[in-house]
């Protein structure tokens, strides 16, 4: 038996197969039994992760039950509380100072809505004059009927037609993309798509992040130069979708276009939906400069190879180092 030969990377199951077998003629030789060449993935060093917080000082992390400060001029914000004249946080995550207002701003938490952000949800319950849905927050989210467009982009009072075609529009299970008109004394937030950059969502992927991954910026739609688009919703939910040759202006945003997506486009949704995932693997921030990085740094691999831990450092650590060069 020989003996067997390592390579690497990748697995698979050792073959055997048989050599010299029996013709059935008198004094044929017993067959041998050899084992096919083994492949198998080794484990290598990995290469130093230099840190990932902006130039410009490391953010301050505390620990539930670790003291902020002792001084008694600081007001107590949200993830704070006061014992024997010391603020001590009551959730792990970094501190925030606004003047005289601490807060700590937790790593891993469910999405707490503020005015004005973008969000991606799908469709729950249809109610009465509203749908309830899902965006990754403590409570359902609100959008009523009077906060949407009518399609075609049309303005006039709701009637009780447009209450019973409600399903028509919006039904569940369905993705949109809104923006956050209030939140509620609870928690609850109420969504709106008056705009017709909002709407329903059509073809594409959905991936779910941490919210507190996902950078702020003053537009969250973006159309990436490798030909296809991404939605970054602050609260955690990222949608990417083919680039649209034309924007229809007239769809009200219920238009869905069910036309079958070229293999071309879907291996770049492929790569760009596993660049998302190892970032967030290595916790960088996302928004569209460090995903189209990160796109970049993964040309050189196979879509399904991505996702590989010594990859996924290589190409996360190559799109940090970018970043670092360009803020100077």
């Amino acid at each position: 038996m020989a003996a067997p030969e390592l390579q690497a990377p990748s697995c698979q199951q050792p073959t055997w197969r048989a050599e010299g077998a029996l013709d059935g003629a008198a004094g044929a030789a017993p067959p041998t039994l050899k084992m096919a060449a083994v492949t198998m993935r080794l484990p290598v060093a990995r290469k130093a992760v230099g840190p990932s917080a902006p130039r410009g000082g490391e953010k301050h992390l505390v620990a539930p039950g670790d003291t902020i400060t002792t001084d008694t001029g600081y007001m107590r914000g949200h993830g704070t509380y006061v014992e024997e004249e010391k603020l001590i946080a009551s959730v792990a995550g970094a501190v925030e100072r606004v003047n005289k207002l601490v807060c700590v701003r937790a790593l891993k938490t469910r999405y707490n809505g503020e005015v004005g952000d973008i969000v991606v949800g799908r469709i729950t319950e249809v109610q009465q004059k509203r749908w309830k849905v899902e965006t990754n927050s403590r409570l359902d989210s609100v959008l009523l009927l009077s906060s949407m467009n009518l399609p075609g982009g049309e303005l006039r009072r709701r009637s009780a037609e447009d209450e019973l075609a409600m399903r028509d529009y919006l039904q569940e299970g369905d993705l949109i993309s809104a923006e956050v008109q209030s939140v509620f004394s609870d928690g609850a937030v109420s969504l709106h798509t008056r705009s017709l950059k909002y709407g329903k969502l059509g073809q594409g992927v959905l991936v779910q992040v941490s919210p507190s991954l996902v950078k702020r910026q003053k537009t969250h739609f973006h159309d990436l130069p490798c030909g296809a688009s991404v939605i970054l919703g602050n609260n955690g939910f990222i949608w990417i979708y083919p680039t649209p040759e034309q924007k229809d202006e007239e769809a009200g945003g219920f238009t869905t276009n069910l036309e079958p997506v070229p293999l071309s486009d879907r291996e770049v949704i492929s790569r760009l939906r596993n660049c998302i995932v190892a970032l967030v693997t290595q916790n960088l921030m996302l928004f569209d400069t460090s995903i189209l990085y990160c796109y970049e740094a993964s040309l050189s691999h196979q879509i399904k190879d991505i996702l590989k831990p010594e990859v996924m450092e290589e190409i996360v650590l190559e799109t940090r180092q970018r970043l670092l060069d360009l803020e100077g």
